[in-house]
């Protein structure tokens, strides 16, 4: 079967992630890159063998040979690529946030169904090893009933890494540090907790000079009744200090930690007591970025996912949980009171 083509929107911070996962897939061609600074668009191309570059994502659309988009610009621009790639019946790569509103993202999902083309949203650590084992032993019924879990995301991020680019902290095009560095936890803790009930929240700018947070936390109670928090912040000092999820049941806990949500650090079941982290180590990965190894499987799981005309592993209505969540807890900041779902497509 024939390699399909991508293109990839936005040559900035995250998109070689995107680029080498492509072109390491024996599936997979990358044939065009686009971005509105012409010389870093130059420069992708000279790096990753792209064939030509774009300045106008539309003329990038025009083409008849492009399967697949992989969107990797500002969040802020996010849904419109998106939807602009649906009607041109490409199949869309949505980086998070998948949109910056409910309104948009359901825009997005709806874009791809009546276009015939499939959306995933790049959560990758979805992936990682650590991850799918957790998933697994909930999906076994191992824990029992959950009470309780968390998301905690202690990262640093200066204040030249906001004044590198000026869209970086804005609310129309970036969001907080819950929107843009702590959403992929905030995925996983819905993913394995189930449909959030009620979030109430509180958010701040403590140390960095930008429009929106760099400090947010919550609460969370599940429909299942379990209850859940959220820590997020980008001002501990010196450096990123952790990335833990942590899932508790009546018969099980699970505390996955590292860079990346990438390590096992507590693993007791009831039913296996001589299964422990240190028995588990080889899920572990070593890696040398937040961003891990999950691209190249995400990657692959779309292309199969086109090719066998299937649901992909992380569709748009799975990106949508943890956006859907974020701006929930803005809402709660907002008015200073429990925010309850159904959560409205406009939460303000």
């Amino acid at each position: 079967m024939d390699k399909l083509n991508f293109a990839i929107i936005g040559c900035g911070r995250i998109a070689p992630r995107h680029a080498e996962a492509i072109t390491r897939n024996e599936k997979a061609n990358l044939v065009a890159v686009c971005d509105i600074i012409e010389e870093r668009a130059q420069e992708f191309v000279s790096r990753y063998g792209a064939s030509r570059y774009y300045t106008d994502y539309r003329q990038l659309l025009e083409r008849p040979d492009i399967d697949v988009v992989d969107v990797c610009t500002p969040s802020g621009l996010h849904a419109q690529m998106g939807i602009d790639a649906a009607r041109a019946r490409k199949h869309v790569v949505m980086e998070k946030p998948m949109a910056m509103s409910l309104e948009d993202a359901d825009t997005l999902i709806r874009s791809g169904k009546e276009n015939g083309v499939l959306l995933t949203v790049c959560h990758q650590n979805r992936f990682n090893p650590a991850v799918q084992k957790l998933r697994q032993a909930l999906e076994e019924g191992r824990f029992g009933k959950l009470t309780h879990g968390s998301a905690v995301i202690r990262w640093f991020r200066p204040q030249d890494y906001y004044e590198q680019a000026k869209w970086r902290g804005t609310w129309a095009m970036d969001g907080g540090c819950l929107m843009n560095q702590s959403i992929h936890n905030i995925d996983l803790l819905l993913w394995m907790m189930g449909p959030v009930e009620s979030i109430f929240g509180y958010t701040a700018r403590q140390l960095r000079n930008i429009e929106a947070e760099d400090v947010g936390v919550a609460v969370l109670k599940f429909r299942s009744g379990a209850l859940g928090v959220i820590e997020s912040s980008v001002t501990v000092y010196p450096r990123n200090l952790e990335e833990t999820l942590n899932i508790f049941g009546e018969k099980g806990t699970v505390v996955l930690g590292g860079e990346a949500v990438n390590r096992i650090e507590e693993w007791r079941f009831a039913d296996r007591p001589d299964e422990t982290a240190q028995s588990l180590a080889q899920q572990n990965q070593e890696v040398p970025t937040i961003y891990g190894f999950g691209h190249d499987t995400l990657i692959e799981d779309f292309i199969q996912s086109i090719r066998n005309k299937k649901r992909p592993y992380i569709d748009g209505e799975e990106g949508r949980r943890a956006l859907e969540a974020i701006l929930a807890i803005y809402s709660s900041t907002k008015n200073n009171r429990q925010v309850s779902a159904p959560f409205n497509k406009n939460i303000g």
